[in-house]
């Protein structure tokens, strides 16, 4: 491999596209790495909010926490701790029912340990896309993905079709980026044209997808009367999940914040009679209200929160793992690695597995030029 001439463009700063880059600039290749956001994350952001006062509010409204079973990321998540940027969210969780209106205690034997980022889950993302070799670039979108075939080189231009750099090779973590679901959203064509990997694409284009609406809470007094800071809940036909964020590791406690998230039924029939583009403020409302109400309807919890707000996840959470066997799904010739949560399992861990398998992948495709 000829270093000086190779470089690898990789595409999403969520924790599979942040770990992939961080792996293959650890491996001498450098990596640019494009993000539409404003920061890195992904699932894993964490959202920054002001009050009418003035009053900054930190929320992980995204995936709450993550646990581990596989001893390569175990390896990986341990470096983590030792940086500071991990720690074991150590609180107990539970499961309400809504027919019983009880709960019971989750806790068993053995069960593994939960981590959080700290300060905020998006800690990991951000340390590894400041890792040396890797250049990351906030805010730009991405038009067109292109390979050609003298050159043997990927090109990546912006949305005004400006190139934004040639590449050896391209890692692309986000799974709308070759998928019809990106036009649904943004009413352009998705950036890599998959015709030139129909084998990949048909892996791809039926991706099962479950939607979810987060609700972001914050109460002047902590919440007594509920005896879990972490708790699925059942036969809810609106809520899912409740976490209480600022009881995590590393979290202000100048008020108490909790984030709930809907049931995948609830955020379909919202999306159904929305659409697919960017959700109204009085969409976001109207969810907010019908979340915290049902919260409320628990009777656990008489407080009204000084601060609510919701956020969609549209496509974030997948519903099938698509290359469990091979962690990611790639193309050797053209040095083309396509990874994520959906590739394995759709969780934190499945994600970070997921970029590790690309960027091995890439690395023995670059071996060989």
């Amino acid at each position: 491999m000829n270093s000086a001439a190779t470089k690898v463009a990789v595409v999403g700063s969520g924790i599979s596209g942040a770990v992939c880059a961080s792996t293959l600039a650890r491996n001498g290749v450098p990596v640019t790495l494009f993000e539409s956001a404003r920061g890195p994350g992904g699932r894993m952001s964490q959202r920054r909010e002001n009050t009418e006062d003035g009053k900054q509010l930190l929320f992980d409204h995204g995936a709450p926490f993550f646990s581990v079973s596989k001893s390569e990321v175990l390896s990986l998540v341990h470096e983590w701790e030792s940086q500071g940027l991990v720690a074991e969210w150590k609180e107990k969780f539970g499961s309400f029912d809504f027919c019983t209106r009880k709960f019971t205690d989750m806790e068993q034997e053995g069960l593994s340990k939960r981590y959080v980022g700290v300060p905020g889950m998006n800690s990991i993302c951000k340390a590894l896309c400041n890792d040396n070799g890797v250049e990351s670039k906030f805010g730009v979108s991405i038009g067109k993905i292109e390979w050609s075939d003298d050159e043997h080189l990927w090109s990546v231009m912006g949305l005004d079709g400006q190139i934004l750099g040639q590449f050896t090779g391209i890692v692309a973590s986000d799974k709308n980026i070759a998928s019809p679901r990106f036009t649904e959203v943004s009413g352009r064509l998705p950036p890599l044209d998959m015709n030139l990997m129909p084998e990949l694409s048909a892996k791809l284009r039926d991706l099962p997808i479950r939607p979810c609406f987060a609700v972001m809470l914050a109460f002047a007094e902590p919440l007594t009367s509920i005896p879990f800071k972490c708790f699925s809940i059942k036969n809810s036909n609106i809520l899912r999940w409740a976490h209480c964020d600022s009881s995590k590791p590393g979290r202000s406690t100048h008020s108490e914040r909790w984030v709930l998230h809907s049931t995948a039924e609830y955020a379909e029939n919202i999306i159904a009679q929305t659409g697919l583009k960017k959700p109204s403020d009085t969409t976001l409302k109207k969810v907010a209200d019908e979340l915290f109400q049902e919260f409320q309807s628990t009777g656990l919890n008489k407080s009204q929160p000084f601060f609510k707000k919701a956020h969609r996840w549209g496509s974030a959470f997948p519903a099938a793992s698509i290359a469990p066997v091979e962690r990611c799904l790639c193309d050797r010739n053209k040095r083309l690695a396509i990874c994520g949560d959906f590739c394995v399992s759709p969780n934190v861990e499945g994600a970070v597995d997921s970029g590790l398998a690309a960027a091995s992948k890439l690395l023995e495709s670059l071996s060989c030029l």
